[in-house]
């Protein structure tokens, strides 16, 4: 499965919608995204499970990248 990340990069500031930074993951849970990116410096607002029409609308973004977490 592939879920996107929405997160701050800034860890010790309030969030705000325009510095939201998106990161696609591909995991097994939830639990397992957030085990892969414990040792990164972020703000992690939401992860959401993609199904596979989102995952393809996302796939056409030129933004679309999938990390190797």
């Amino acid at each position: 499965m592939v879920y996107k990340v929405l997160y701050q990069a800034l860890v010790n500031e309030i969030p705000v919608r325009e510095r939201t930074q998106v990161l696609y993951v591909e995991a097994d849970s939830e639990r397992e995204v957030r085990n892969k990116l414990q040792g990164r410096e972020m703000n992690i607002e939401f992860i959401h499970e993609l199904d596979e029409a989102h995952l393809n609308y996302e796939k056409q973004s030129s933004d679309f990248k999938l990390e190797n977490v």
